[in-house]
């Protein structure tokens, strides 16, 4: 499982024109599943995602967690995260979960993240979406299941 973490100020996700979802200050969560993850490695990435203290506190020093700052969260599920590029210039996504396993994963993060943080916003699984943000920073973690 693979999280790119970006700390923003402002995120927003748009389908077909739409926004669908909006945040303010917390993280925007790109979320990359393969067939090999389980909810156990979802909960794991999730305790990491949740407990990364990378928000400034009264002294300026990245001490303080999503919930300390009352943080949002905005997820995004993407594939593309597991792209393999050894070979040639066409990335291969062979190592991305299949749709219905990817899908049943990013549902229980979404659900899992919901338990613990006031205002989660997602995307649409699989749908063509738009991504804005002000990466605050910027800041950006990638937080990999195999390297926790």
């Amino acid at each position: 499982m693979r999280f790119i973490i970006q700390r923003v100020s402002e995120a927003d996700v748009t389908v077909d024109g739409n926004v669908i979802g909006k945040i303010g200050k917390g993280f925007m969560v790109l979320i990359g599943v393969s067939d090999a993850d389980d909810t156990a490695v979802a909960d794991k990435v999730v305790k990491k995602m949740l407990g990364l203290r990378i928000f400034s506190d009264s002294e300026g020093k990245t001490n303080l967690s999503l919930k300390d700052v009352g943080g949002e969260l905005l997820l995004i599920s993407q594939f593309t995260l597991y792209a393999n590029c050894k070979k040639g210039n066409r990335p291969s996504f062979i190592e991305a979960g299949g749709p219905e396993h990817a899908e049943k994963l990013y549902d229980y993060i979404v659900d899992k993240c919901r338990a613990e943080v006031e205002r989660v916003e997602t995307g649409n699984f699989g749908a063509h979406m738009d991504v804005r943000l002000t990466n605050d920073g910027p800041f950006t973690i990638i937080l990999d299941s195999d390297k926790l």
